[in-house]
Parts: C-alpha cells; sequence; structure tokens
C-alpha cells in the first residue's frame, strides 16, 4: 500500500514541481510510455512473447480513440473526452483479438516472426487506407470537446495530465493486479514450462491469447491517451521504430521485474525529446548503452536496484559500495572519452560548413586538429582500463558476498528445520 501511495503522490506532485508548459506534456508523454512498456511487458516479460509489433495495438488503439474523438466533437458520438481513452483501449483490445488468434498460434521464435510481419503489414494498410488512417498527414483533431465541466476543458496541458495521470495509476494497478491473477500466475509458467503446463490440463495457445488481449486493452489506453495528449495520430505510431522502442527500453528497464518497464518508460521520453536534442548522435549512444546493457547487466536496471537492495539489506552494502563506485567512475570517464570523439565525428560530417569547433562537456575543442583526437583517446583509454580493472574486483567481491548470503539463507533454512 505505501508503495501504491507514493506512486501517486509523485503523479500528483510532479506538475507542481515542473510547472512549464513543456514540463507538463514531458510528463504526459511519460505517463503514456509508461502504460505501453508495461503493457508490452505483459508479453515479454511475464509471458516471454518476444514481439516485434506491439506498436500496432497502441496505434490502432489512438487511430480508434482520434476518430471517436472527431465523432465527439461533430456530435455523432455522444461521449466525454475523459472517456475517449475508453474507447482507445476497446479498439486495443479488438485489434489484440483479432490478430493475436493468429499470432499465438505460434511461440518462440515464429511468434516474433508473426509479430514482426503483422507489423509492417498494418505499417503499410497506413498509407493505402487512407479514410481510416489519413494517409501521411495522419489523422487531426482538437480535445476541447462540448463545454466545460467545472472548468475542466482538458485544454490546458495542467488539466489533461492529471486524466493522464489517473489512467496511468489505474492502468499499472491493473496491470500488477494482472499479475496476481491465476492467469498471470500460469502465464509465466507458460513462459517457463509451457509443456508442464500443457500436462496439468492448461492449454498454452489459450492463456497467451487471453493473456495478448488483456496487454492489447492496455495498449490500446496508452494509444489513447497520446491521441489526447497530441492531437495528431500518424502511421509512425504503428511502425517498426516505435515497436522498437518499447522492446528496447521495456529491456533497459528490466523485464523480469513489474516496475522495470516504468523506469523504462520514463527513460523513452528523457531519450527522444531530451537527448535528442542535445546530440545529433543520441540513437547511437543509446545502441551503446543498450550493448552495456546486455554485456553487463541483462537484467536491466530494475534488477540492478533489486540485486543492491539485497546486498544493502543483509548488510553488506559496505564491501561493495566502494567497488562499485570505482567501476562507476571508470565507465564516466571512458564515456566522457568516447563522446567527445563521436560528437567531433558527427560535427565534421554535418557541420564542418560553421568551423571545426565544437563545444563538448563545457570545453571548445577542434574537430580537425590532432590534439583534439589524441585527447579524447587517452580519456577514453584510460577511462576503459579503469572500468575493467574495477569491474574485476567488483566482479570478485560480489561472488563472494553472495557466496555468503547463500550459505547464511542456508543455514537458517537448517536452523528452522
Amino acid at each position: 500500500m505505501g508503495v501504491w501511495l507514493v506512486f501517486a503522490v509523485i503523479l500528483i506532485v510532479a506538475p507542481l514541481i515542473f510547472r512549464s508548459n513543456l514540463s507538463v506534456n514531458i510528463l504526459g508523454q511519460m505517463c503514456v510510455a509508461i502504460i505501453a512498456c508495461l503493457s508490452y511487458n505483459i508479453l515479454l516479460g511475464q509471458g516471454g512473447m518476444l514481439s516485434f509489433g506491439h506498436a500496432v495495438y497502441t496505434g490502432l488503439g489512438a487511430y480508434v480513440a482520434i476518430h471517436a474523438l472527431n465523432m465527439a466533437g461533430d456530435g455523432s458520438l455522444p461521449i466525454p473526452v475523459s472517456l475517449i481513452p475508453m474507447v482507445g483501449a476497446l479498439g486495443g483490445m479488438f485489434f489484440a483479438a483479432l490478430l493475436g488468434y493468429v499470432t499465438v498460434r505460434k511461440s518462440g521464435t515464429p511468434f516474433a516472426m508473426i509479430t514482426l510481419g503483422i507489423g509492417e503489414l498494418v505499417f503499410a494498410m497506413s498509407l493505402m487506407f487512407s479514410g481510416f488512417f489519413g494517409g501521411e498527414a495522419g489523422v487531426s483533431s482538437n480535445r476541447v470537446v462540448g463545454q466545460a465541466v467545472m472548468g475542466i476543458t482538458f485544454g490546458p496541458p495542467r488539466q489533461l495530465y492529471y486524466l493522464i495521470a489517473i489512467y496511468t495509476f489505474l492502468s499499472v494497478l491493473g496491470m500488477y493486479a494482472f499479475t496476481q491473477t491465476p492467469l498471470g500466475r500460469v502465464l509465466n509458467a507458460v513462459r517457463d514450462n509451457p509443456e508442464r503446463v500443457e500436462f496439468v490440463g492448461y492449454s498454452a495457445e489459450r492463456v497467451r491469447y487471453f493473456s495478448f488481449i488483456v496487454s492489447g486493452f492496455f495498449s490500446g489506453v496508452a494509444g489513447g491517451l497520446a491521441a489526447l495528449l497530441f492531437e495528431l495520430v500518424t502511421a509512425e505510431v504503428v511502425g517498426a521504430v516505435r515497436s522498437g522502442s518499447y522492446l528496447l527500453f521495456t529491456f533497459l528497464g528490466g523485464a523480469t521485474i513489474f516496475f522495470g518497464p516504468i523506469i523504462g518508460g520514463v527513460l523513452m521520453v528523457l531519450a527522444s525529446v531530451l537527448l535528442s536534442e542535445w546530440t545529433n548522435a543520441w540513437l547511437l549512444y543509446l545502441g551503446l548503452v543498450f550493448v552495456f546493457m546486455v554485456m553487463y547487466a541483462p537484467g536491466g536496471i530494475a534488477s540492478l536496484i533489486m540485486m543492491l537492495v539485497r546486498v544493502a539489506k543483509h548488510g553488506y552494502m559496505g564491501r561493495v559500495a566502494p567497488k562499485l563506485l570505482i567501476a562507476a567512475v571508470g565507465g564516466v570517464v571512458a564515456f566522457v572519452g568516447a563522446a567527445i570523439m563521436i560528437e567531433m565525428v558527427y560535427h565534421l560530417q554535418l557541420a564542418t560548413a560553421i568551423g571545426d569547433e565544437v563545444k563538448i562537456f563545457g570545453m571548445m575543442l577542434h574537430a580537425k586538429q590532432m590534439g583534439s583526437w589524441l585527447g579524447a583517446a587517452v580519456v577514453f583509454l584510460v577511462g576503459a582500463v579503469w572500468f575493467e580493472w574495477a569491474r574485476r574486483r567488483l566482479a570478485v567481491v560480489w561472488h563472494e558476498v553472495h557466496t555468503e548470503m547463500e550459505a547464511a539463507a542456508n543455514a537458517q533454512q537448517g536452523v528452522v528445520a
């Protein structure tokens, strides 16, 4: 209960701290991304279903929602704006039930390939059937519909944010509740051992199908909220890039921990909105971070947090923290050196017309001078060697600590027995 209260307080207080319209809009985007990543994690983390086309259901939910909003605006559909996301949810659920009937007949790699094919199919259709998808221009709308109720029109960003926040809280709560249901538990079993699930009398295909529909429902909620937030839906929302973003950031946040996709959703917006404004090479940095996480922390950020919490709970943080800090400093030094070289490369490729000067981390460097490159290379090599040396020392201490914790746990079980 305490965790949910803290989550609710964060949602309420956030726009009071970040007050500008841009900040409130970014907070709304984070909420939408959180719902989308969590709905994707029902497939990936809970069910072990690697999907390359999850944007199909958020995107189609957004299209259904924005058409409903236009119909509400011209009076042909008597529905308040506050319920438009539920229309998107029903749209996402409908398409998940329709397309999922074919998709979940296979598992593993065939499942992933089918989702990829369906994603490409829907994206191609979005450019063919302009009546529904609006062609390349997409479908636009106006979220201010009808008379204001108690002064609420959902026109101001803060009013819309609190509507999004309510849906976010309820959606996160609903998806957590799903993980505690018999269907959610059996879905975990299907992920781990589908043959045994079949042996005890459950249909693995049917479990995947119903879970796919649940995921589509919450995906549609995210799509409906996005339609209200941007008042525009284009073919991009069903494209492979958007699906790849859900996969990437859900993995980075941590697919094996429930709150991992929440972290991933926040990072997704920070990367696409803030990091992209800071540098043209933001996709390259994102790829490097993904590779780094796969190599050293395949469980994602949430898994790292939970492991550190477990170490701290057993009183071993004093042994781990210094080694971890030393490794982190080495990693930061290596990143600075790599970032300087990357930014100079991009400057030479894209901005040589304005000269060879480039400002990085407060330093003015000359991209055509050998000294700048040698300095950056030295910083990178020093940081890389430092990080690898510290990582190996950390790995030794980490192994010792976990060995001691396991021994203590086994001894305690022996005493209890």
